[in-house]
């Protein structure tokens, strides 16, 4: 008896790639939630530390950085179900445009506390 595998839009179709290649796509998708949490966290943290920053600017970097993680476990999900239906079906793995505007993401944050710090 063959055990359903879901999601079944990834599983449903193509051959089963070389075992290494899939733990190796999983392996990459904790990372990026790891990556999310982290997000989440800093953003929290933020708030919750009082900083000698305007308080402004420090709510902006946080509400940045906790939308970049929630942002990036989506992300992550949608980046793993690609790259295995790509696998699946023999084809090129997928790019994301995800990367880039996570680091803008991350450098706004930054510089938002930057200039949050300056101004107070």
């Amino acid at each position: 008896m063959e055990r359903r595998r879901v999601p079944d839009r990834v599983f449903g179709a193509g051959e089963e790639p070389d075992p290494r290649f899939s733990l190796a796509n999983e392996r990459t998708f904790l990372s990026w939630i790891r990556t999310a949490l982290a997000l989440m966290a800093a953003g929290v943290a933020i708030e919750a530390v009082e900083l000698d920053v305007e308080p402004h600017l420090r709510l902006a970097a946080a509400v940045v950085l906790v939308l970049s993680g929630i942002s990036s476990s989506l992300l992550a999900w949608f980046g793993w179900a690609g790259s295995e239906r790509a696998m699946r079906a023999g084809e090129p793995l997928p790019s994301s445009a995800f990367k880039p505007l996570l680091a803008g993401a991350v450098a706004l944050a930054g510089v938002l506390l930057g200039l949050g710090a300056l101004v107070s």
